[in-house]
């Protein structure tokens, strides 16, 4: 039987971290252990100590690191440095499986297929969502399941590369061939791992029989840094993103959502709709400039402020 180890990045977690936690210990297919690699020990233990913690949930590994430490690629590589299982997935905090067949559903999409590098989760949107965010889980993460191989690239385009750490499992053999999740960047460690494996041969896969709840409802200002971030990730990695556009696609969720909004009467939405597209858009060009701005401003404008320190 195949092993799995959870690999769970913290940071200031809420209560949602135990209602995640008493999932991945429900699983039909039980984790080895969930490795959480927590930012600041004292705002976790404002939550909950750590030797509650471990007491409550046996399976769970914690390790704590300084806030200036922290990176997306290379936190989650030291957690998988702690798994010596075959396979781990990497969640976010916040990711709730949708039912106890997640990590079982996920494992599924390996077998008999060597060559598959990645597979992630479907997102379902929470309670809470907005319309045009319900929109949005519904275009990116649909109904039927997705093979993608560097042969899909004329197809797809940057979506062929497309790969969350929200929730997605990772082959280990894979994983070390390649060298695992680049170790200093400001977002995309995913997209840009998915993308080299790809390049090599390899496949990612989307499950969308695994789902996670996973949603936010982010005003104009948190679409603004989070896209600038994103701008900055692609220009630094011209590797995996040049050349490769995803103004058609985004245009294509632009005008479905707009079409959305009208067929479930809620076209007063489209207006403050129409800010977040425009708050995302300029975040993200002035995130592909950033090298001509100065670089105080830069920093006011990312997301991941330690990430220019």
């Amino acid at each position: 039987m195949s092993t799995v180890d959870v690999i769970i990045p913290t940071y200031k977690p809420g209560k949602e971290l135990f209602t995640l936690l008493d999932r991945l210990c429900e699983q039909t297919r039980l984790p080895g252990k969930i490795v959480i690699m927590n930012t600041e020990k004292d705002e976790l233990e404002k939550l909950i100590s750590t030797d509650e913690l471990v007491t409550r949930y046996p399976l769970v590994e914690l390790c704590n690191i300084a806030k200036k430490d922290f990176d997306h690629g290379k936190t989650r590589h030291e957690g998988v440095l702690r798994s010596a299982a075959e396979f781990f997935i990497c969640m976010t905090q916040d990711a709730v499986p949708v039912d106890r067949d997640f990590i079982e559903n996920l494992l599924a999409a390996f077998k008999d297929d060597d060559k598959l590098a990645a597979a992630y989760a479907r997102q379902v949107p929470r309670s809470d969502c907005s319309p045009e965010e319900l929109y949005a889980r519904k275009f990116n993460y649909p109904v039927n399941s997705v093979r993608k191989t560097q042969k899909d690239l004329t197809k797809l385009g940057i979506k062929t590369y497309f790969c969350s750490n929200v929730a997605a499992m990772y082959r280990r053999s894979i994983y070390d061939e390649l060298g695992g999740f680049i170790r200093k960047t400001i977002f995309n460690e995913d997209m840009i791992y998915a993308g080299g494996a790809i390049q090599k041969g390899y496949a990612v896969r989307y499950v969308p029989t695994a789902g996670v709840i996973h949603s936010h409802n982010y005003n104009c200002r948190q679409q603004f840094h989070r896209n600038f971030d994103i701008g900055v990730s692609q220009v630094e990695h011209p590797e995996v993103f040049k050349g490769l556009s995803n103004e058609s696609e985004g245009l294509r969720m632009v005008s479905g959502t707009i079409r959305y909004l009208q067929d479930i009467h809620r076209p007063l939405r489209i207006p403050y709709y129409l800010m977040l597209v425009g708050s995302r858009y300029l975040g993200f060009k002035l995130g592909r400039a950033y090298k001509a701005i100065p670089r105080p401003l830069v920093r006011h404008m990312s997301l991941n402020k330690d990430y220019w320190n």
